[in-house]
């Protein structure tokens, strides 16, 4: 795969108002695991290579487990995800698939249960700039760093 364009260059002032509102994302309170898995989830769905290395690698960095990473697509089946993580990964996929679910009151009541209205707020700014990532980073064919395969011990 060539990558078309590098959106830094191409739009460097979009590009840092995209980074302001991820570094205001990142000093709302809401817990760094859910932020991880929240990018995460919704890179899965919108099939981003680029992000999913990406989320999954800052997510192990920070200290998720390979197991919650794996189970993520099963995280309705799985007791390994909380109620608050649960709520928020409801929403991230409704506002992901927002075209079949129109956000419906039942997904926001939900979110209501777990959340206040300031962390709705910025859970909902997540979800909509991960989405738009994951939107530029294929649009551009962005290829994701390859790491050299762990070595079998002799």
């Amino acid at each position: 795969m060539t990558p078309r364009m590098n959106i830094f260059q191409s739009a460097p002032d979009g590009s840092k108002a995209m980074m302001a509102v991820e570094a205001s994302i990142e000093k709302s309170g809401l817990e760094c695991s859910l932020l991880h898995l929240v990018r995460l989830r919704a890179s899965q769905i919108n099939g981003c290579a680029f992000c999913i290395q990406m989320h999954a690698k800052q997510a192990v960095e920070s200290g998720e487990s390979d197991m919650r990473i794996h189970l993520l697509d099963g995280w309705r089946d799985s007791p390994l995800f909380t109620d608050r993580e649960r709520a928020a990964l409801n929403w991230t996929e409704s506002l992901t698939r927002i075209v079949k679910t129109h956000a419906p009151d039942r997904d926001y009541a939900l979110l209501q249960s777990q959340f206040n209205h300031t962390e709705i707020g910025y859970l909902t700014l997540l979800v909509g700039a991960i989405n738009l990532w994951n939107r530029v980073q294929i649009g551009s064919r962005a290829v994701h760093p390859v790491e050299a395969p762990a070595t079998a011990a002799a």
